[in-house]
C-alpha cells in the first residue's frame, strides 16, 4: 500500500513514517498540500494520505477539498492528524471529506486504531 504524508513537520513526518513503517506502506512525505497534489499527479492515487491541517502554501483543509472535488481520487482514505482540536474543526474536515481525524500528540496505539478503522491493517 502507498501512503502520502503531508505535514512541514519534518519530525511528525519522520515519526508517522516510522509507524506506517510496521504495516508495511510505501511512503512518500511533502511539507504542504500542493506538493502533495503536485506527488498525486506523478505518482497517481495512494490508499492513504495523512494530512496536518496548519501549514504554508496550501493547508490541509483545502488539500481535502480539492482532493474530494477529483473523482480519480475517490478511494483515497483521508486521515487529518492535526493538533486543530475543537469539535466544530473535526466536523469541517469530516464534511470536507477526510475519513478520520487524529488530534496530535497521538500514541502508537491511538493511530494504529485509526489504521484499522479504515480497513488499512489489521486488528
Amino acid at each position: 500500500m502507498k501512503a502520502l504524508i503531508v505535514d512541514d513537520s519534518r519530525a511528525m513526518r519522520l515519526l508517522i513514517a516510522r509507524l506506517l513503517q510496521h504495516h508495511d506502506f510505501t511512503i512518500v512525505e511533502v511539507s504542504n498540500g500542493r506538493e502533495a497534489l503536485d506527488a498525486m499527479e506523478r505518482s497517481g492515487a495512494f490508499d492513504l494520505a495523512l494530512v496536518d491541517w496548519n501549514m504554508p502554501v496550501m493547508d490541509g483543509l483545502e488539500f481535502v477539498l480539492k482532493v474530494r472535488a477529483d473523482e480519480r481520487f475517490d478511494a483515497m482514505a483521508i486521515m487529518m492528524v492535526t493538533t486543530e482540536s475543537e469539535e466544530k474543526q473535526v466536523a469541517r474536515a469530516i464534511s470536507a471529506g477526510a475519513s478520520e481525524y487524529l488530534r496530535k500528540p497521538f500514541s502508537p496505539e491511538a493511530f494504529a486504531e485509526k489504521l484499522v478503522t479504515l480497513g488499512l491493517a489489521a486488528a
